[in-house]
């Protein structure tokens, strides 16, 4: 069986086997272009924010916006890939992606890529509200062309201003309610913004070797471990401030101030003891990367029931108001019984 190189990557793909292989069996690694553990950390941060938000959405169109968010998401992460696909195939931890490992062409993939993309803006928009669809098409925009293709090769702070892309879901689905964009989602916009670098880099200085292996210019591979380990304690220090902010400014309850304070604490302790660490102890970093996940997680469910609470608070306290202020003198007063008494009607007094 004849071997072609896919679209200039230098990665052999098969035609044949392309050909033999159903869309049913294919239908994994599609999946797999669409990077669905990144996915669905960021459709969470969405639903949150369309959940809070102050107008509630039709459970219908509810539903067809968090999948149109999906598919936008999705969307990004394959023309992510497609893009990529050359670094990939160097990388250990990227060489068995679909694209590298020769299940999907790049052909494919952008054409996979741009269809899913277009058709989620397209029903958000139909769905919901141009402003939300315009957010969403502006986060694949600022995710595939300005963090994968501008920034990622040229600069260390490629993590920093792409980040902005991952922070956006959050304003997306407020935006599904409300038609526009307003403090509340602009700060949890703030916490996922602040949240990403030191994420990403607790994740980069294990990986070191082949980032530069495959010419990027990750942070540790540019300024070093100690560069990276001092800006990753300092933008946990920014982010555990900013993360009080919902509870401080009243759109979220006390319980999530408690959940904010206590899980980033232990967010700075694993920040500080990664920067106390000798060189060769790769298990902090691991256990910050590890644990900023489930930081943002929980972050976002404390808000999701914290505003729960608040709002079944303020719905039976205006119950409450509403009955109290109600004018019983202004109630009919109903007539009083007639007493027949023979062929006598009289009125009981």
């Amino acid at each position: 069986m004849r071997h072609q190189t896919s679209l200039g990557t230098g990665i052999p793909f098969s035609r044949a086997q392309s050909a033999s292989r159903g869309l049913t069996t294919r239908l994994p690694d599609f999946i797999a272009l669409m990077k669905p553990r990144v996915m669905l950390l960021a459709v969470f941060t969405a639903l949150v924010g369309l959940m809070i938000a102050p107008v509630h959405l039709d459970a219908l169109l509810g539903c067809i916006a968090v999948l149109a968010i999906t598919a936008g998401a999705g969307a990004a992460g394959v023309l992510n890939m497609w893009y990529d696909a050359d670094i990939d195939a160097v990388m250990a931890r990227t060489a068995k992606r679909p694209i590298p490992s020769g299940k999907i062409s790049r052909r494919e993939a952008l054409a996979f890529g741009l269809s899913l993309g277009c058709a989620a803006v397209a029903v958000l928009a139909v769905a919901t509200n141009v402003v939300a669809a315009a957010l969403l098409a502006f986060a694949i925009f600022f995710y595939v062309v300005v963090y994968t293709v501008w920034l990622k090769r040229r600069t260390p702070q490629n993590i920093v201003i792409g980040g902005a892309a991952g922070a956006l879901p959050p304003m997306i689905g407020w935006a599904c309610a409300t038609g526009d964009v307003g403090l509340a989602p602009f700060i949890l916009f703030l916490i996922i913004f602040l949240w990403t670098p030191p994420h990403f880099w607790a994740l980069s200085l294990n990986r070191a070797d082949e980032y530069r292996r495959a010419g990027l210019p990750m942070l540790p591979t540019v300024k070093g471990r100690g560069a990276t380990t001092r800006l990753i304690l300092m933008y946990c220090a920014l982010l555990v401030p900013t993360s009080t902010l919902p509870w401080a400014l009243g759109f979220a309850g006390e319980m999530y101030g408690v959940v904010a304070l206590g899980s980033g604490t232990i967010l700075l302790a694993l920040a500080l003891q990664l920067g106390v660490s000798e060189k060769v102890d790769r298990r902090a970093a691991h256990r910050l990367f590890t644990f900023s996940i489930f930081y943002l997680f929980v972050l976002f469910v404390a808000l999701l029931a914290s505003n729960g609470a608040n709002r079944s608070a303020t719905t039976a306290q205006a119950a409450r108001t509403a009955v109290a202020s109600m004018d019983v003198r202004a109630l009919p007063v109903p007539a009083r019984p007639a007493v027949l008494v023979g062929d006598i009607v009289a009125v009981e007094k």
